[in-house]
């Protein structure tokens, strides 16, 4: 057993991230192939703190990878105000496929977070057809926000204008700031705090939504009457109006088309899911494309085999560098 810490994890990641988008592209696809097991995550609750959960993410992903595993992940949203911590934590256990033996424990909410960012912008990548975007307005400039500009940077994406907004403004400011120290984005790349939510919609040709918003809040399908491509990474903030006036795509509807999702509560109010036009898998093998004119929504509910082919990708390049912490006695002793 190897036991992999958060530094070991980001020094990896870090300087790799096309590297990571095409891990990840590979894991879309063997899914898509049939190629996996990706049982439906279970969400532990708290009866009287409604607004914590831990998720638990079982899969198996073949192809190239060849690995089995699970994340556990726990979503406090209160962390960062009452306590000083992130938001998230979570550890990913991946498994042998020939004797089921656990061979690595990784600090997995950079994975997580990580493997996110990665579907978003690969889903933005094929949604808008190239690297490019005259303008991006952000919704919730926490984490995820910060590793998808990462990956957009790190992809050389052509970006002429952000435009954020957080109910925290201070934090938007925050955001923006890393933007202008980043590699010298500042003197580049307009960068403009929203004063409300619309204005990150308004001009904007990709919009992501990084919040925590366990209801519905945007209600106006005026907001994608210019056809942007939307990136809806917290999987709850559209109402079923947003929804069912653009055309959709997820990762699994299965999988998103649940636990009051958006796209569950659109299948709510008109009981059916022929809204949901495809998946990733549909655009990157070409069996679907993008209508013209039309805004896209992507809306990733987050798949294990997207962990495991991120942490499966680190772990064989932090054991390779001799780093880690091996634990050779881990399962001494147990029984059969």
């Amino acid at each position: 057993m190897t036991v992999i810490d958060a530094a070991d994890v980001a020094a990896e990641i870090d300087g790799s991230r096309p590297e990571i988008l095409a891990a990840v592209r590979a894991a879309y696809l063997a899914h898509d192939a049939g190629q996996s097991s990706n049982p439906h995550s279970s969400f532990l609750r708290f009866p009287d703190r409604p607004r914590n959960r831990i998720i638990s993410l079982p899969a198996y992903l073949g192809g190239e990878f060849d690995v089995a595993g699970n994340k556990w992940i726990a979503s406090f949203p209160d962390n960062t105000r009452q306590h000083g911590i992130p938001r998230a934590s979570a550890t990913l256990i991946l498994n042998d496929c020939t004797t089921g033996y656990p061979f690595a424990c990784m600090e997995s909410s950079v994975i997580s977070a990580t493997r996110t960012a990665a579907s978003a912008v690969l889903g933005a990548e094929v949604l808008v057809g190239e690297r490019r975007a005259r303008r991006v307005g952000v919704v919730g400039t926490g984490l995820i926000a910060r590793h998808v500009w990462k990956f957009l940077r790190d992809l050389d994406w052509e970006i002429g204008a952000f435009r954020l907004f957080d109910l925290d403004r201070s934090a938007a400011e925050r955001y923006g700031r890393a933007l202008g120290q980043d590699t010298g984005a500042g003197a580049e790349i307009e960068i403009e705090i929203a004063d409300r939510i619309g204005d990150a919609f308004t001009d904007c040709d990709l919009v992501v939504l990084t919040t925590v918003a366990g209801e519905p809040h945007l209600h106006d399908p005026q907001l994608l009457a210019h056809a942007p491509v939307v990136l809806h990474l917290s999987l709850r903030d559209l109402a079923p109006e947003m929804v069912l006036a653009a055309q959709n795509f997820t990762d699994d509807v299965d999988h998103a088309v649940r636990e009051r999702t958006s796209l569950h509560l659109a299948e709510i109010q008109v009981g059916h899911r022929g809204f949901v036009d495809g998946t990733l898998g549909d655009l990157l093998t070409g069996r679907l494309t993008r209508e013209p004119g039309r805004p896209a929504v992507f809306a990733p509910f987050g798949l294990g085999v997207l962990d495991l082919a991120v942490g499966k990708w680190v772990h064989d390049r932090v054991v390779a560098a001799g780093k880690g912490h091996r634990a050779d006695a881990f399962f001494t002793g147990a029984e059969a």
